[in-house]
């Protein structure tokens, strides 16, 4: 499918309006008699993707070092796609059952869902990059249309800053989970250096109390040890997480919501997406000298470039109300979480196989986690790595994630809908995934990065964090509204990731402080 951009010139910027197939519809009602099958139903959580005030996309920008050849790319998506029975199933809701909702089985025409861009010859482009964001914050303002499968893609075939093309994958949330989803996309990549062999994916590895395998006495009290921990934890996350569905909200800051009102109609905002690399072998660098996780530094880093950016705003707050000037301007007990999607599957890593299709036919296998992030100035920045590192800890021995995957399952649906809009009562969303170790290729396009990210949700922040070959992407998606200088945020994380790089290697004496 190809669209007209039209651009309309304005005093010194140029606007643009998309005009696409996807405009919002109701979703298409049959009965059983009607249709030729009753077709499968939603899983609790695609359900709660699709409630009124959470209807979730993810969307993956992915960068090409050539430009995009869109025959080869769109027999890349039917090799994909076209395998896995959602993303060839419409959404249905079944008035025999109300608002049942329903996957059933459609033919796909692949050209109703690649959208090649038409851009007018005299359109200047000063700034590919801001084009690029401009055009997914249109994305995000739309829905795809519910007579076709609830996926598509846009090819971009400019060049960028990073990129010789662009290509933006949307597809809704209750299609698939992130780990399915890069799974799929991964099963018919192919490396660079061996075209005929799959991409290599780090393993996830749980970590569990050492020796606890083993035999002996002590090997058994470490077991009970761990037992009871196990479940001491859970009990309290659950009373947690339970007391954040109803009543517990995080503190009102610079990075919080308006908040939802349940039983209100609450459409979230357009979003823009902006993301920034950091070096990979820095970040393992920082791992291994803190005996740490890859995702430990992540969310250190992450930890101190919130309190970095509020600790700025609280200032300029502070300097409107007042004529001084400190250094540490933030408001004691913040209480700040991220509501995370855990992968609650046996196997937790990505799998570059065509097996993940038929073993994922059944939607999201995921759980939600509160984590509580430390917002305070710290004189060590090896303090948020360390802080961090206790917190990913103290979760892992817990089965939260499972148990609201249970409770979105066999629950009520006025608690599942409670559920759906409990990212309003937090501040931000989290998620951290593992990417290819090569570079790797679709049909002779070589990959330059990929960048996952979602919008729909109730919080005014999603923190995406995607690794690829030696970087490692953080993404932005935000309401600008809430958080109206991404880029300014987007810095704070680079600047305070160097500030631990830096206190890492003075540690361990290669460079000198002054």
């Amino acid at each position: 499918m190809y669209v007209c951009i039209n651009p309309h010139i304005q005093t010194k910027e140029t606007h643009f309006s998309l005009t696409l197939h996807m405009e919002g519809l109701k979703p298409i009602r049959v009965t059983k008699e009607e249709g030729g099958e009753e077709g499968q139903l939603l899983s609790p959580m695609s359900r709660i993707f699709h409630q009124p005030n959470s209807s979730i996309y993810i969307i993956v920008f992915v960068g090409f070092k050539t430009p995009i050849n869109p025959d080869a790319i769109k027999a890349t998506l039917a090799h994909i796609f076209l395998k896995h029975p959602h993303f060839c199933s419409l959404l249905v809701v079944d008035d025999k059952n109300g608002v049942e909702m329903r996957w059933v089985r459609t033919q796909v025409n692949i050209d109703n869902h690649v959208i090649v861009p038409m851009l007018d010859p005299s359109m200047e482009m000063e700034s590919p990059d801001k084009f690029v964001e401009d055009y997914a914050s249109n994305l995000s303002k739309t829905a795809i249309n519910k007579s076709i499968p609830l996926w598509d893609v846009h090819l971009l075939n400019f060049k960028t800053s990073e990129a010789e093309s662009t290509i933006i994958l949307r597809v809704h949330h209750s299609l698939c989970d992130g780990i399915s989803l890069m799974s799929m996309l991964l099963s018919c990549a192919r490396k660079v250096s061996k075209a005929e062999e799959p991409p290599t994916i780090p393993t996830i590895k749980k970590r569990n109390p050492k020796n606890v395998n083993s035999g002996g006495f002590w090997q058994f009290f470490l077991k009970l040890w761990w037992l009871m921990l196990l479940c001491w934890n859970t009990i309290i996350d659950v009373a947690m997480f339970m007391a954040t569905v109803f009543f517990l909200e995080d503190t009102k800051t610079p990075l919080k919501g308006p908040g939802f009102r349940f039983g209100f109609e609450s459409t979230p905002g357009p979003r823009r997406f902006v993301h920034s690399t950091i070096s990979l072998d820095d970040v393992k660098l920082v791992k291994n000298a803190m005996d740490a996780t890859i995702n430990d530094v992540m969310m250190g880093v992450t930890q101190a470039g919130l309190s970095r950016y509020l600790n700025r705003k609280y200032g300029e707050i502070k300097k409107r109300d007042e004529a001084t000037e400190e250094k540490n301007n933030l408001p004691r007990n913040i209480r700040l979480r991220a509501t995370l999607a855990a992968n609650i599957r046996s196997s937790s890593s990505i799998q570059a196989s065509d097996d993940i299709i038929s073993r994922n036919t059944k939607g999201n296998k995921i759980g939600l986690v509160l984590f509580p992030f430390k917002i305070a100035l710290r004189d060590d920045p090896l303090e948020y790595v360390r802080e961090a590192k206790v917190a990913v800890d103290r979760k892992k021995a817990s089965f939260e994630a499972k148990f609201v995957h249970f409770m979105s399952k066999f629950c009520s649906k006025f608690i599942a809908l409670k559920i759906a809009n409990m990212p309003s009562q937090t501040t931000l969303g989290f998620s951290n995934m593992p990417g290819p170790q090569e570079e790797i290729s679709y049909h002779g396009h070589p990959v330059a990065f990929i960048a996952p990210t979602i919008y729909g949700q109730q919080c005014g922040l999603m923190i995406h964090i995607m690794s690829y070959v030696k970087k490692m992407k953080i993404i932005l998606s935000v309401d600008e509204s809430i958080v109206p200088d991404p880029h300014q945020l987007c810095d704070d994380f680079l600047n305070s990731f160097q500030l631990i790089k830096e206190a890492v290697l003075a540690e361990k004496g290669f460079i000198h402080e002054s």
